[in-house]
């Protein structure tokens, strides 16, 4: 096992697994809504998880974007808490287990942290690798969140869990999409997983995006984990977005209209420019949940 002074991970200490499920949900790339991040933090809570595996956070992570947090008591520093990418381990609800990737998303030598995440899963024998994301979507908020989900041609067969969605797009990528190629390569199934916010709730949290994200996992790979309390905060949250909607006519206006296109279309982009746009209903939004009278 990999633990070497020059091996760019290294291990906190030493477990055997039986075919684990990898969860990659690293920070920095597209989150809408804080899908992926509220749904790691409670999938991370729910198994009880204990990090295994540090990596070289100086190989990957710039610390001038995501500086240290100094620690000083009567002007002594007395500590640096750094920025790091970590391998966690816990146990689902019957007992499988589970790792988790987390940290930010490397600033550098992508192709060199996609190999040290492969050795790492051919190490530990990992039998599926699932990434989270979230993005901002023509979609309503009175419809359930829906998936998309990308994966190497290799894991096709996990993508068809979920449904396939046709057509041709070239976008920026994120790290999950390098790791996706490296792990086809590799032989190891892996699919990202992508909730579908609506854009104007897309800057403020969103738990709905992250309970779908967590029914997604169960739907691919079979883990269960308690995910109640972020059912409870999706049901309050689509409350208080219906409360401001109602208050506003143009707000109902868009609504209904992504409904209906929601409906006819299965949630293909379409213009809304003669209604407000998601920034000004985000904000408008953002305003209303922190308390205040939007005007």
């Amino acid at each position: 096992m990999a633990s070497d002074d020059d091996s760019i991970f290294r291990m906190l200490t030493e477990v055997a697994l039986n075919e684990p499920v990898l969860v990659v949900g690293l920070d920095g790339w597209v989150d809408a809504g804080l899908g992926a991040s509220a749904a790691m933090a409670t999938l991370v809570e729910a198994t009880n998880a204990e990090p295994i595996a540090v990596f070289d956070s100086d190989l990957f992570v710039d610390q001038r974007a995501r500086r240290p947090i100094a620690h000083i008591v009567n002007g002594v520093t007395e500590s640096l808490n750094w920025p790091e990418i970590l391998v966690s381990l816990g146990r689902d609800r019957a007992g499988r287990d589970l790792l988790f990737l987390t940290g930010p998303e490397p600033d550098f030598h992508w192709r060199t942290f996609v190999g040290g995440v492969i050795e790492f899963c051919l190490n530990l024998n990992v039998a599926t690798v699932v990434g989270l994301g979230a993005f901002p979507a023509p979609t309503p908020h009175t419809r359930p969140v829906k998936l998309a989900a990308t994966a190497p041609a290799e894991s096709l067969n996990l993508v068809e869990k979920v449904g396939i969605v046709r057509g041709e797009l070239d976008v920026p990528a994120g790290v999950t999409a390098a790791l996706e190629m490296g792990m086809g390569e590799a032989g190891i199934p892996m699919i990202t997983l992508w909730s579908r916010v609506p854009h104007y709730v897309a800057g403020m949290p969103f738990p709905e995006a992250s309970v779908a994200l967590i029914d997604g996992l169960f739907q691919t790979t079979g883990i269960r984990v308690d995910a109640g309390e972020l059912r409870h905060a999706a049901d309050a949250s689509r409350r208080q977005v219906d409360d401001l909607i109602q208050s506003n006519p143009e707000h109902i206006a868009m609504v209904r209209a992504l409904e209906s296109t929601v409906d006819e279309t299965e949630g293909n982009p379409f213009g809304v420019e003669d209604l407000p746009s998601g920034d000004e209903l985000a904000a408008e939004l953002e305003q209303f949940l922190r308390g205040e009278n939007p005007q």
